[in-house]
């Protein structure tokens, strides 16, 4: 059930208690116009997904920094929160995929610096990624903009509540949690908002109706990286 954004306490109870919330339909309908009117030439070339929108779209920048966006990641990780990556997603007919149950473990920097704790390093479309240790994933949290209704039949996100508490798990401790407790869907409406904390785990089916399921996808950080380590992005 969508939480009420007008009480921002209820929201951050449900995320620090079952890892994940929604919001009803807050973004305007004119700026998820926009963003798909920048982005759909990039978007149609790469089949699927953009790792670096903030680059690309003026209409993305603008939504990393808007009122609402900003009210549902300062609840979590207080004011001095920003966004360290962007990427963009689009299940559709051409791409149309599964995602199979896990947590989000990597972060991305602006160059490989060895640091304790900090690896495997690889690099992607130019971009340096790390897995970080847990500590820093739990100040963060994802905050999804759905550009497009998303509903049971186009490959909603589905979470494990509560696994978000336990750290980094196992394959075979993902699989306990599968078995022993009930996934649920994050549904959502267009201009709706999903946050989750990126430890949660999850997963997504591919679309039974293919068509777009467009969502920009924000990770928030609330903390500077040690030792010299500089996050990808900072906005």
């Amino acid at each position: 059930m969508p939480a009420d954004t007008s009480n921002l306490d209820t929201l951050r109870q449900q995320i620090d208690q079952h890892g994940w919330a929604t919001t009803p339909a807050i973004i305007e309908p004119d700026l998820l116009d926009e963003i798909i009117a920048e982005t759909a030439v990039v978007e149609a070339k790469r089949r699927g997904g953009m790792r670096d929108p903030l680059a690309i779209s003026a209409g993305i920048r603008t939504l990393a920094i808007h009122p609402s966006v900003r009210r549902v990641a300062e609840s979590v990780l207080g004011p001095r929160c920003f966004v360290a990556r962007a990427l963009l997603f689009d299940k559709t007919e051409r791409a149309n995929w599964k995602v199979a149950w896990h947590q989000d473990l990597t972060i991305t920097v602006q160059h490989r610096v060895d640091v304790a704790d900090f690896g495997p390093w690889s690099v992607k479309e130019g971009i340096v990624h790390v897995q970080p240790p847990v500590e820093v994933l739990t100040r963060m949290l994802a905050v999804r903009v759905h550009l497009d209704d998303c509903h049971v039949d186009n490959g909603p996100v589905r979470v494990l509540p509560g696994s978000h508490l336990h750290g980094r798990l196992t394959a075979d401790e993902i699989e306990a949690w599968k078995v022993q407790h009930p996934a649920v869907e994050c549904l959502a409406a267009r201009g709706a908002i999903l946050a989750f904390r990126p430890l949660l785990v999850h997963a997504s089916s591919p679309a039974r109706v293919p068509g777009h399921r467009r969502v920009v996808h924000f990770e928030f950080a609330a903390d500077d990286l040690p030792a010299g380590l500089e996050w990808h992005r900072r906005s």
